[in-house]
């Protein structure tokens, strides 16, 4: 990612008006917050890095709470609200500006931590140690994390990832970290292949040939269209080597 503010936009006009910004799907976050059994039957909850909110408004549905959305573009806290006010769990829902790295709740806010897609851009070992903070005794934490799903994957995705998520572990890997960081681990599970590609894949790889007639000429802008192309490749050629898990841990007391 990049602090210029024009490549930025370039990266927001790529990514908006998808159902999602990442992998996911409205039944494994149905099934994460499942696993959340002991909440509070009015919970308090934090949604970290919520983009438009896909999964936001599903956990309103599910959870009889409060839920904090918050992610640092505008753009995106816009969409969410626009959906929340056309619902009727706008009053459930607060949208904040934050950035996740340094957010300004008080310690001991919150039942359940959740962030889908997200915890990577701080980095986990990261986010599992400065987000406990929020959490209260025996609180919740549930995310989801990039994972290598076979221990040999071939030299191209390997390289691939190497560049785009160096920090990527396999499954094992990242239940330690929780471990490590005074978690425990109540389960995980992989999210299916349809959750890369039904709100998120294949709407944006059906945006590319337009973006490529819009940016032609601009080799700043086609260079973030042909990164899309890759990474979708990559998945499209190597989806059983890798994907996403969802975590969800306790806060030892």
């Amino acid at each position: 990612m990049t602090d210029d503010p024009r490549l930025m936009n370039i990266f927001y006009d790529v990514q908006s008006g998808l159902p999602r910004q990442g992998p996911g799907d409205r039944q494994s976050t149905e099934q994460a917050f499942a696993l959340c059994a002991e909440l509070p039957s009015h919970p308090s909850v934090l949604d970290v890095g919520c983009g438009p909110g896909a999964q936001t408004m599903a956990l309103a549905n599910v959870c009889d709470g409060t839920i904090t959305a918050v992610d640092n573009c505008e753009e995106y806290l816009e969409e969410l609200r626009r959906k929340s006010q056309a619902s009727p769990l706008s009053s459930r829902i607060i949208v904040a500006n934050e950035d996740m790295a340094d957010m300004s709740f008080s310690d001991g806010q919150f039942d359940l931590v959740w962030s889908e897609g997200a915890a990577y851009i701080v980095g986990i070992q990261n986010a599992l140690s400065t987000w406990r903070s929020l959490l209260r005794p025996r609180a919740y934490l549930a995310i989801t994390e990039l994972v290598w799903l076979t221990p040999d994957p071939p030299d191209e995705v390997a390289r691939f990832f190497e560049q785009e998520y160096p920090a990527m572990d396999d499954i094992p890997g990242v239940r330690q970290v929780f471990s490590e960081k005074d978690y425990d681990l109540v389960d995980d599970f992989t999210l299916p292949d349809s959750a890369w590609w039904d709100d998120y894949y294949s709407p944006l790889e059906a945006k590319l040939p337009a973006l490529q007639e819009k940016y032609a000429g601009d080799h700043q802008a086609l260079e973030i269209v042909a990164m899309t192309e890759r990474e979708i490749a990559m998945r499209r050629r190597f989806g059983e080597t890798y994907g996403y898990q969802f975590f969800v841990a306790r806060k030892q007391a």
